[in-house]
């Protein structure tokens, strides 16, 4: 049986200098958040590049979190006036409310606005060769996204980040999660503090969204492949432990991040803070 508390603690004794040694190609540490963002922004670009040379369609989920890639992805679009005529975008994930309903675009967070502000908007006359193209999940549209995806062909790649607890889009842990399609979930504690102090609501966790709408974990792990960006992002060395379970920690529910190990093409991009040894070790 698993001791996943014992397998922690030996993974947070690794070294920066180990965790790469171990991880091989299956991880990229960029210099700082800077970077990291300008190498998700042009990991996307390149995609789309690539595939618009060969006049095949680019089929991609996307996060709002990290989000910092999305001005800069904008700029290259905009710069290289690079087509957007054969995309298709899933974004991962939506807050609701305790009545089931995506939150309003005008919420402050309303993952809806935070990509329209971040990243639609500014890319010009190409967003209107894709706005049909581009979904957010919601309370009408779970079984039309699922089919859709399907429908296409799949997806290409997942781009994502990592939660505290494993989560990739609200993919929080449960029994059977690898399998998981498109529905309403109920976050847990640790997703909803976490989010809160990152959201800059002052610890409001009355206020904040318990659930949210989710792409599967089916639909993330049947992707051509994945790349999840793991960093802290903050002064609180957060994601330091998740980076680490993520690249070595046994698969299994309790870290849904970890059946990422199982797919054929996985890669996960950090910076160096989020690479660091804890500050304290327990």
């Amino acid at each position: 049986m698993l001791n996943r508390k014992k397998e922690v603690h030996e993974l947070m004794q690794l070294t920066p200098t180990q965790v790469v040694d171990r991880a091989g190609d299956h991880l990229i540490v960029c210099e700082n958040l800077d970077d990291l963002h300008h190498h998700f922004a042009e990991s996307i670009a390149s995609e789309i590049r690539n595939n618009n040379a060969k006049n095949i369609p680019t089929r991609l989920i996307l996060p709002v979190g990290p989000i910092g890639q999305y001005p800069i992805l904008a700029e290259i679009i905009n710069k290289e006036r690079l087509s957007l005529k054969y995309i298709w975008i899933f974004f991962m994930d939506e807050y609701c409310d305790e009545k089931g309903k995506a939150l309003k675009v005008d919420h402050p967070l309303s993952f809806k606005r935070i990509a329209e502000e971040k990243f639609l908007s500014l890319i010009g006359q190409e967003y209107f060769q894709v706005f049909k193209r581009i979904f957010i999940p919601n309370e009408s549209n779970l079984k039309e996204l699922s089919e859709k995806i399907e429908e296409i062909g799949g997806i290409d790649v997942c781009f994502g980040g990592i939660g505290i607890h494993g989560h990739v889009a609200f993919n929080e842990p449960e029994s059977g999660i690898s399998n998981t399609d498109f529905r309403k979930v109920q976050l847990n504690n640790f997703t909803i503090t976490i989010n809160s102090i990152r959201a800059q609501i002052g610890g409001n966790l009355e206020n904040f969204p318990k659930w949210a709408f989710t792409i599967g974990m089916k639909q993330i792990l049947n992707a051509r492949k994945i790349r999840l960006y793991c960093r802290n992002g903050t002064p609180y060395d957060w994601a330091n432990t998740i980076l680490r379970i993520a690249l070595f920690g046994e698969p299994g529910d309790d870290y849904p991040v970890t059946h990422i190990r199982n797919h054929p093409d996985y890669m996960i991009i950090t910076d160096n803070d989020t690479l660091n040894t804890p500050k304290v070790k327990l």
